[in-house]
């Protein structure tokens, strides 16, 4: 069964003995081909971003099923963590919503970048916020902390409550990438995974945060246009909405065993038409455009 385990607040996750046993654990794997089936052995650790953890937990699952004597455990932490811990082999699997080269202290050279899907991240307000567009200006008016009032921007005189991400965060990085041109964001409370900024905003009157799409779909929050363009999918795939990013897994060298299956999964007609869009991601052959570690859009 796949063995979920949630990020813990405060950017801290508590890591035990265990990083040892899964470290190399695939290298015994069994990987047995025949024309109508193939046998996969072995346990594979994936730890990192929240944004992509309900896919990999998902997919994870999918592939577990199909190859019941492999063992597919995800774990958040933040896109640093995974980066990091890639990097130094306690892990099979980095998972990132930023390319390694924009994270500081890792070498990419010795990372294999594996792009599985991509992100939307939108801006979101707890439910009785009344404003539902921003422009950009706005919206980093806000996480800058020029604007602090709902009815600065349209809305009810009301206190705006920024809940940001910790550092490290991969969705914190590609939001402030997009919206707030260089700015550095205002004192907040942070939190570490797109979990729980979302409960917060759901029990935080008067507040704002960003969630990647996946988790938009609860009650008590509502996400916000941005120069009247919705955070939608589509929206997403033309490149309209400019808040997106690669979902990356890294591995340390080229994957073998059931870690290298396991990606491969990833990329099956199965998963990409299938699971991806269920959860609120947008395949990478869906996408028109393409994004490069510098930021720099171009059409397919």
């Amino acid at each position: 069964m796949n063995k979920l385990i949630p990020a813990v607040v405060g950017g801290l996750v508590v890591i035990g003995a265990g990083f040892a046993l899964y470290a190399n654990a695939d290298k015994g794997s069994s990987h047995q081909s025949s024309a109508t089936s193939s046998k996969v052995s072995g346990k594979v650790l994936a730890v990192g971003s929240t944004a992509l953890q309900p896919l990999a937990e998902q997919v994870g699952t999918s592939f577990e099923e199909k190859n019941p004597e492999a063992n597919i455990t995800v774990q958040g932490g933040g896109s640093g963590a995974g980066l990091s811990q890639v990097s130094d082999g306690s892990v099979q699997i980095g998972n990132s919503d930023v390319f390694a080269e924009e994270k500081e202290g890792v070498d990419a050279s010795k990372l294999v970048d594996h792009q599985v899907a991509v992100v939307g991240i939108a801006p979101v307000v707890n439910k009785d916020v009344s404003v539902k567009n921003l422009t950009k200006e706005q919206l980093k008016n806000i996480f800058t902390g020029k604007i602090t009032n709902w009815k600065e921007v349209g809305g009810d005189d009301e206190k705006i409550v920024v809940i940001n991400r910790a550092t490290g965060s991969g969705t914190r990085a590609v939001f402030e990438k997009n919206v707030l041109d260089g700015q550095n964001a205002v004192q907040a409370t942070e939190q570490d995974s797109n979990g729980t900024v979302q409960k917060i905003v759901k029990a935080t009157p008067g507040s704002i945060s960003y969630l990647a799409f996946a988790y938009l779909n609860s009650n008590g929050i509502k996400s916000l246009s941005i120069d009247d363009v919705k955070p939608t999918s589509e929206n997403v795939e033309n490149n309209d909405w400019k808040i997106w990013a690669y979902e990356h897994m890294y591995t340390k060298g080229k994957p073998t065993g059931a870690t290298k299956s396991y990606l491969d999964y990833f990329l099956t007609k199965d998963v990409q038409k299938n699971i991806v869009p269920k959860l609120g991601y947008i395949g990478l052959t869906n996408m028109k455009v393409q994004r490069d570690a510098d930021g720099k859009v171009t059409e397919k």
